[in-house]
């Protein structure tokens, strides 16, 4: 298991590169990763309705079989395991099921349990799917940068990945049509380290401050 780092989340979020090159004969266990997603999975979600999807790669043939899905990029093979991000384009169909977790933790009372219900139920079910998606999308990207930080703070190095072929993804894993694949995400030890990379300056990426 990983040790959790003491260092500070800005220490980790500026230690966090991607990393392309992985040693193949590290392992990470199937209970760590899933304790890495559990506590990513506090990240923010529309109405909290958690449109994200996870598969978890660490066969060591199915990871060869993904990197040609991949287009032979070598880290989906030689990293520990890999963490398909999906998005629940039906994420209405959980409404009932979060709403009323809330109302039995003592979050909230029945009155406002029902009141929202029924408006996330009237606003999704009615959104066009392409919408759907769109939120599901932007939810996913919330979950897998926490995915990455956590990792990191575990010792452990990531590389968000959205090159590869999506169709014979959803063809390989059986993939049903209420999800779609958004990322691939290698975690593992490096074998290597991450190019530097530099920042555009500040003034450039503020653009109005009123």
């Amino acid at each position: 298991m990983g040790k959790i780092s003491e260092k500070s989340l800005t220490d980790v979020m500026k230690e966090r590169h991607s990393v392309r090159k992985y040693d193949p004969n590290f392992t990470i266990s199937e209970q760590e990763i899933k304790d890495i997603i559990k506590d990513a999975a506090s990240a923010p979600s529309s109405s909290n309705l958690q449109p994200w999807r996870f598969i978890v790669i660490q066969d060591q043939e199915t990871k060869k079989e993904l990197r040609t899905i991949a287009y032979n990029q070598e880290q989906v093979e030689t990293a520990s395991a890999v963490v398909a991000v999906l998005g629940d384009k039906e994420m209405y169909k959980s409404t009932e099921k979060v709403y009323q977790d809330a109302y039995v933790a003592g979050f909230m009372d029945k009155g406002s349990m029902e009141q929202l219900i029924a408006n996330a139920n009237r606003t999704y079910t009615n959104a066009p799917e392409e919408v759907r998606k769109n939120i599901a999308t932007f939810d996913a990207g919330l979950i897998s940068m926490q995915l990455m930080l956590i990792a990191k703070e575990r010792g452990y190095d990531t590389v968000p990945m959205a090159g590869f072929d999506k169709q014979k993804f959803i063809e390989r894993f059986n993939v049903s049509e209420r999800y779609f694949p958004i990322l691939l995400l290698p975690i593992g030890k490096a074998a290597a380290p991450a190019h530097n990379t530099t920042r555009l300056p500040l003034e450039d990426i503020i653009i109005q401050s009123v």
